[in-house]
Formats: structure tokens, sequence, C-alpha cells
């Protein structure tokens, strides 16, 4: 067996569901989408999926995730068929991929930790992991953007928060106060961490999109179908 080859899905049901959802993609072609919406609406089911976890609603967030990856493989689809691929749109796709799966895995674990705690009616460590896991996405996504753009050949160090930062504002205070009373000055610190670095990824994503704007491919022009005609006389039909 070649394990290289090995698929948890077979080729030909990944075929079948791929031609199915070509009717999907002329529709969305047809209704004018781009594939950055076509992105843009896949990430934000994806958002609505992960918190549907996080309450603790299993059934909407499954469906959810699954129409979410729906709109991932049309996104693609349609920026083949309408030549609009895009040095942006792969790096703005690959980004939200990343975030969306971060808060989809954050709504889970919130989901087991409110199990486990809802008796007791602390809210605290479910405040705190959500923290956790919002800072831990945006840490991931600041240097993910920046490694993502250079490897399309673009540079992208902008940012209010980059490594360094973060390693000064949350090591200086935990080394001199610990976590705090009761634990608030290090979720203080978790929340101000979160917000900088969400701030730091949005600046890249603006950044490569300016960057790369003026670079944007023009649709493909519709070619017509010939049309069958009678033959005639003479001609080769």
């Amino acid at each position: 067996m070649d394990l290289r080859r090995l698929t948890l899905l077979p080729d030909p049901l990944k075929n079948a569901f791929l031609g199915w959802i070509d009717p999907i993609a002329d529709s969305l072609i047809r209704a004018g989408l781009t594939p950055n919406r076509i992105t843009t609406l896949s990430i934000i089911v994806l958002l609505a999926s992960g918190a549907a976890f996080g309450l603790g609603a299993l059934h909407l967030g499954g469906f959810l995730l699954l129409v979410s990856g729906i709109f991932d493989l049309l996104d693609g689809k349609v920026a083949r068929r309408t030549g609009l691929e895009s040095k942006f749109g792969a790096f703005y796709d690959s980004s939200m991929d990343r975030l969306g799966e971060g808060v989809l895995f954050t709504g889970i674990a919130i989901f087991y930790m409110a199990s486990a705690i809802r008796s007791s009616g602390e809210r605290l460590p479910v405040l705190a992991l959500g923290l956790c896991f919002s800072s831990l996405i945006g840490a991931f996504l600041v240097s993910y953007t920046r490694a993502r753009a250079e490897g399309l050949g673009l540079e992208a160090k902008v940012g209010v928060a980059q490594r360094a930062e973060r390693i000064v504002f949350l090591g200086v205070p935990t080394t001199l106060f610990g976590a705090g009373p009761g634990g608030w000055l290090l979720l203080g610190i978790l929340s101000w961490l979160t917000f900088v670095s969400w701030i730091t990824v949005w600046q890249r994503i603006a950044h490569v999109y300016r960057i790369t704007r003026d670079e944007r491919p023009e649709p493909k022009a519709s070619v017509p179908r010939p049309v069958a005609g009678p033959a005639v006389k003479g001609t080769v039909p």
C-alpha cells in the first residue's frame, strides 16, 4: 500500500461531489459574485459554525461547517472559470481558512469546558479560555499572513503588534506581578494582546490588498458557443 496516496475520501466520491457543485458555481458567476466575496461568505458561515459549537448547538454547528466547506470549494472554481485568480485572492483565502479553523476548534473547546463547569456557575474559566484561543489565533495569523505574503513574493512586515511586542507585553507584567489579584491582570493582558493582534492581522491583509490591487486580472470574456445551422450546398457541414 502506498501511504502517500491514501486519503480518507476516495477520488471517485470527491470527483462526483465536485461535479455536483458545478451548477452552483455557474449560478454564482451569473449572479456576479466574485471569488473574494464567496471566500468572505465561507468564512462568515464558518465563524457562525464555531459560535454554534461553543453555544452547544452541535447539529447547527455541523451543518454550517458543511455549508462553509461548499463555499470554500466554490471560490476556487469561480476564480478559475472567470479568470479572476490573483495573488491577493490566494492570500485572502488561505488566511481566512486559518482564521475559520481556529474559531471552529475554539468553539468546540469552549463547549467541553462549559459542559464541565456548568454546575458550578463559574464563568471566568470559559472567558479565559476564549481569550487564550482568540489571542493564539491572532498571534498565529500575524505570523502566517507575513509568511504567506512572502511566499507569494510580497512584503508584509507591517502591524502594531509583531512577535517582539507580544513577548514584551506578556512577559514583563507576568514576571513582576504574576496573574494579579484573582487572575484579572493576566486576563486583561490577554484581552489587550488579542485586540492588538487582530488589528495587526487586519493591517497586513489591507497592506497586501493595496500592493496587489493593481495586479488583479480582468475577467475572462464569455465566448459564445457556435450555433449549428443548416448545411449550405458546396460547403463542408
